[in-house]
């Protein structure tokens, strides 16, 4: 099992992974009628949007050039906009929140059908010509919940990167679910640092681990070589999970399991609403109000 600790006993690489590549090209079916108004990666995780934790995840992670991919009806326009002159009316928010894009270089691209995680990737891959981190759009990894008073971004993204840089092999985040959760993801044999198998929605007794895939890769310049050979046309929507499995059979695909992180999904409503309720009651300054109204709640 790679761990933040065994990433030390690993040797430098010097390639660094300058590009994201975060797929939002779904349409959110499971979150309509919302998500048929506003993009789902919009949605607040109560008072910062979803999509404002990605992009600085991303910044944290040191991401030059993010790529952005849509579906053809979907639009973020305006959403990556400066609106570093309404700072002045809350000088209680951390002023990089209303200017999200400083420093990077955003590309937009367009999923022209939904063909699944692989084909999204390709779309954003010209230009790209090394390492990439992969982001899935409905994904949350949070490791912090500070106030918007004093900001701090997700690190799962950063520890992903630095994991990727230690070995120069493609490296997966894990994370461990409960027993009766495996039945929803792609679970991975761990065979030392190394993942052997995926298996994908297993029932609890095909389960090899507890480890599944949620949501964050970093990808080797190859990919897009890769990708044409382990076609859409051949797999389906299991291209990624072909592509992972040419790793495992060459013995480089890495896990790194993410440690004292929590996993918010905004694939369904009661999902997100349990995303809002947990991350509520983790930050600071609003975990004894959300609390105590949540404790009287429940007593009525």
């Amino acid at each position: 099992m790679l761990t933040l600790e065994s990433l030390c006993l690993l040797s430098p690489t010097m390639e660094h992974v300058r590009d994201a590549i975060l797929v939002a090209a779904g349409l959110g079916t499971r979150m309509f009628p919302v998500s048929a108004l506003q993009p789902k990666e919009t949605l607040p995780l109560v008072d910062v949007p979803l999509l404002t934790h990605l992009v600085m995840e991303a910044k944290a992670a040191n991401i030059e050039r993010l790529h952005v991919v849509l579906s053809p009806i979907k639009s973020l326009d305006g959403f990556f906009a400066d609106q570093s002159a309404l700072a002045a009316y809350r000088d209680d928010i951390d002023a990089t929140l209303f200017n999200i894009a400083e420093g990077l270089e955003l590309h937009t691209h367009i999923q022209l059908e939904p063909k699944g995680v692989g084909n999204a990737i390709e779309a954003a891959l010209d230009g790209i010509t090394g390492p990439m981190l992969i982001m899935l759009g409905d994904n949350l990894l949070m490791d912090v919940h500070a106030p918007t008073s004093a900001y701090q971004p997700s690190n799962a993204s950063r520890y992903l990167v630095e994991a990727y840089q230690k070995t120069g092999e493609p490296t997966v985040a894990l994370m461990e679910v409960e027993p009766e959760d495996v039945v929803h993801y792609g679970i991975v044999d761990l065979d030392g640092t190394r993942i052997s198998s995926i298996v994908e929605k297993p029932t609890r007794s095909e389960a090899p681990s507890r480890f599944a895939l949620c949501g964050r890769y970093v990808f080797p310049s190859t990919t897009q070589a890769l990708l044409q050979t382990y076609s859409y046309a051949l797999h389906g929507d299991l291209q990624t999970i072909a592509l992972q499995e040419h790793w495992m059979n060459e013995g480089t695909l890495h896990g790194l399991v993410l440690q004292d992180t929590q996993w918010y999904d905004s694939g369904s409503p009661l999902l997100w609403l349990q995303a809002q309720v947990d991350h509520a009651l983790r930050r600071p300054d609003m975990s004894s109000s959300m609390r105590a109204w949540l404790q009287r709640r429940l007593n009525d």
